[in-house]
């Protein structure tokens, strides 16, 4: 552990002086191939720090927030778009806003039910949730139960675990930096179509970085070619598309071994459906069923499905094993200085 703090100390010092570089340095080319150019040594830095660490959770954090996002926030700042253009006023709003799942909360007036702060009862009952889940481990009663109830239970982990990563996150960043920010979870287990779960409600800092770099263009590329309509599909699918290619990095980055692209195939089969809803909705076809069954729907399609395709090379590299070992032993060590503090 200690090693992986000194790396993730290093990792960060790091990260300052490239976005230190890009913020002092890039910013004064003119937007375009040029500043583009100029910013790759960034992107191969933040490419290569998720494989200084051993822990999960350190590499499946830096290659989130710096190789995923980060970049994609760099791309759009060498052409002088959002959200790092115009340019903050300062070098730690700058960081701030390159480096962490953050962004501003505008409220649009479409979008205002999306942006509702989490109440404070929700929140207590995931940390009793989570609390449960953890002390299933910790007594080791996760071991006699079969793998589907695992799977369950484990699914279940990951999600809390990373809303409360991501949500601490953008709650220590608004305090510092004095704005409001966006929520980046908001309830997914109530969407009442995968258009909905995918786009606002699961990580919704993904698609406000995908769909400028990869949905307008690809769209826009496509539109003389085989008309609006299809063109928009051919956005959606390719989004899809580059986010099950990211996860199959993050997954390398875990396991270090050659991708079975089954996590692509999973965000492709999710990219075909969401595509087809679309279309039915669009042509409605028939009519929408009640949000009940909607919502019961489309969780058991993401659980089946993540079941089939995302979580396998998970259990097959024990990397579930890491994750809980890891969880564990945060909790050990907090409990050790607790009591040495009170003693």
């Amino acid at each position: 552990m200690e090693e992986e703090l000194r790396n993730m100390l290093k990792i960060w010092v790091s990260a300052l002086i490239s976005i230190s570089y890009c913020y002092y340095i890039s910013s004064k080319i003119s937007k375009g191939f040029l500043r583009l150019l100029s910013l790759l040594p960034t992107f191969i830095i933040f490419l290569l720090i998720p494989l200084f660490f051993s822990s999960v959770h350190f590499c499946v954090i830096s290659a989130f927030f710096l190789t995923w996002l980060a970049n994609f926030k760099l791309a759009l700042f060498a052409f002088d778009q959002e959200p790092l253009s115009p340019l903050p006023s300062s070098l730690s709003r700058f960081f701030c806003f390159a480096c962490f799942p953050i962004k501003t909360n505008q409220k649009p007036s479409s979008s205002q039910t999306y942006n509702k702060p989490m109440s404070k009862w929700v929140l207590a009952s995931k940390i009793i949730i989570f609390s449960f889940l953890l002390h299933l481990y910790s007594n080791n009663y996760h071991n006699g139960l079969s793998q589907l109830p695992f799977l369950a239970i484990f699914t279940i982990h990951i999600y809390l675990e990373s809303e409360f990563i991501l949500f601490s996150t953008g709650t220590l960043l608004s305090t510092l930096l004095g704005c409001e920010i966006e929520r980046v979870f908001n309830e997914p287990y109530l969407a009442t179509s995968l258009q909905d779960f995918w786009s606002r409600r699961w990580n919704r800092m993904v698609p406000s970085v995908l769909r400028p770099t990869v949905h307008i263009p690809v769209q826009q590329f496509t539109t003389p070619l085989i008309g609006p309509n299809l063109a928009f599909y051919a956005g959606v699918l390719a989004t899809f598309l580059v986010s099950g290619l990211m996860h199959e990095l993050i997954y390398f980055y875990i396991i270090r071994k050659s991708p079975t692209w089954e996590v692509t195939c999973f965000f492709v089969l999710h990219g075909v459906v969401t595509s087809l809803e679309i279309w039915v909705k669009q042509m409605r076809l028939c009519p929408p069923p009640h949000r009940a069954v909607s919502s019961l729907v489309v969780v058991v399609f993401v659980f089946v499905t993540a079941g089939w395709l995302f979580t396998p090379q998970v259990l097959r590299n024990n990397v579930h094993k890491r994750v809980i070992n890891e969880c564990l032993f945060v909790i050990d060590f907090v409990k050790s200085h607790l009591v040495n503090i009170v003693m």
